[in-house]
């Protein structure tokens, strides 16, 4: 399934002289699903969670090798999932999402 979206990653930037703080850039990609499963979890809450053990693999270019370990969240049916694991197959990266990024946000 041919996916279009954005990609999240959490940078440290100079906001002002001195002063660094963590920001989120959100960056359009083209890729392809190729697992799509979900799941509900059990948890502390009165409802269970779900969570997703979807596959994105896209095709990479330079700012997301300079940042792949500031990968943190896609957005996929606007809902901003974590990443829980990226797998290098050069030219392409498979980022493997999990449950709901509750994290820093643009």
């Amino acid at each position: 399934m041919k996916w279009y979206g954005k990609i999240g990653f959490i940078v440290t930037e100079e906001t002002s002289p001195g002063i660094w703080d963590e920001v989120a850039v959100e960056r359009n990609y083209y890729g392809e699903m190729n697992k799509v499963s979900r799941r509900w979890e059990r948890g502390n809450d009165l409802n269970d969670d779900i969570s997703i053990s979807n596959e994105l693999s896209i095709v990479t270019d330079p700012y997301i090798l300079e940042n792949l370990t500031n990968i943190k969240y896609v957005i996929y049916m606007n809902v901003k999932w974590k990443i829980t694991n990226i797998s290098v197959e050069h030219p392409r990266l498979t980022l493997s999402l999990g449950g709901i990024y509750n994290g820093h946000t643009s």
